[in-house]
């Protein structure tokens, strides 16, 4: 599963929501859990402290990262991805989204997520997979 920041960061309060504890369970089953490079950005950049930017880093780096083989083939998709929502009437809060949703499509790795807009861009692009709590 990819791991959207709006998981992670609650995560990392110790915060007690059902996708915090999907993660946990993931986790302690070792089963395989990834990041997206937007998605470690958005969460190292909320760090309030250097040395807790240095701890998120730390247990953060123990995952393996998506990289797309081609970034200017992703960007394209995300952009188109975010036009064609805003061309349905919808208007993702962050661009960002869109380029997580294309890593979480293009690997076909359901997305773990607690951020409205990712339901609201799987109206548009019906590819993009969540796990089932969502």
């Amino acid at each position: 599963m990819l791991v959207d920041s709006s998981v992670w960061i609650p995560f990392l309060r110790g915060d007690r929501v059902v996708e915090v504890e999907i993660l946990v369970q993931a986790l302690s089953r070792s089963l395989p859990v990834w990041l997206a490079p937007p998605i470690l950005q958005e969460v190292l950049q909320g760090a309030d402290r250097p040395e807790r930017f240095a701890k998120w880093d730390q247990i953060l780096g123990e995952l393996p990262l998506l990289v797309e083989p081609n970034p200017r083939v992703a960007a394209r998709e995300a952009a188109q991805l975010y036009a064609r929502c805003r061309w349905q009437g919808i208007k993702p809060r962050s661009a960002n989204d869109c380029l997580i949703a294309i890593h979480a499509i293009s690997n076909e790795i359901p997305l773990l997520h607690n951020d409205r807009d990712f339901e609201l861009i799987a109206r548009v692009e019906p590819r993009l997979m969540f796990l089932p709590s969502n």
